[in-house]
């Protein structure tokens, strides 16, 4: 899955600036192999992205959306509307 870096771009990740990607990160589209090893080309530190929940620039995540409804009281509702119209 991980793609092959260009030839010329392969000094970015071989210097140490990017870290290795770790075990969430597989299946992500961002990830490019240089020399058997996998990098992220996004971002330089894929495990911090990861600390406070799912990464923003993962490809094979989605986020879990969680709808609530609210009750609301039509009598009340009612009422609010009613006072709205009389305000001076």
């Amino acid at each position: 899955m991980a793609k092959a870096a260009p030839k010329d771009t392969t000094t970015k990740y071989t210097t140490g600036e990017f870290q290795h990607t770790i075990d969430k990160c597989e299946g992500c589209e961002r990830i490019i192999e240089v020399e058997t090893v996998k990098y992220c080309s996004t971002y330089t530190m894929p495990e911090s992205k990861w600390r406070l929940g799912i990464c923003n620039f993962a490809t094979h995540v989605k986020p879990e959306i969680s709808v609530s409804t609210l009750k609301i009281n039509p009598l009340k509702a009612s009422k609010r509307a009613a006072t709205k119209g009389k305000k001076k």
